[in-house]
């Protein structure tokens, strides 16, 4: 059995994406992990936030570091703060926006990996000259298990 190393990241160190207005940080890729998990740290600007989604590969462990993020997630609103958790399992309907006036910086682990992998795809769309083809953001999510929903819940 080959022995495994561990992964050490440096604060400087990880691959910037910017999509949907938010900036994630690939921090541990699921290549470095054999595909357990992704770990990423995301910041958010206010107002901002992903639309209502579904994941039906991966789950999600969200962990605020600053801001104040308000969560849809089991058909209700929650929000929190710098320390909190929030843990969505796979097939949950969420989404999330920053309520507080400066960004929302957070952890995001989302096990097993390959949510990275969206996102780079997403990120090369959303740095096309005139923005993203919403079409192509839709049929990604799809390739990658990601569902875009519509909720009344706004």
């Amino acid at each position: 059995m080959e022995q495994r190393k561990a992964i050490v990241i440096q604060p400087e160190q990880g691959k910037e994406l910017r999509l949907f207005g938010d900036v994630v940080c690939v921090k541990v890729p699921g290549e470095q992990t054999d595909g357990k998990l992704t770990l990423m740290f995301n910041t958010t600007p206010p107002g901002g936030g992903p639309p209502p989604h579904v994941h039906t590969k991966e789950e999600e462990l969200f962990l605020v570091a600053e801001g104040r993020v308000r969560f849809f997630a089991d058909g209700q609103w929650t929000e929190v703060g710098p320390g909190s958790a929030v843990f969505v399992p796979r097939g949950c309907v969420h989404y999330f926006r920053n309520v507080g006036s400066t960004d929302a910086r957070y952890w995001v682990l989302a096990s097993p990996s390959g949510l990275e992998r969206f996102f780079a795809r997403c990120a090369e769309e959303f740095a096309k000259p005139g923005g993203p083809d919403m079409n192509r953001i839709v049929g990604i999510g799809r390739e990658h298990g990601i569902q875009f929903v519509d909720t009344d819940q706004k």
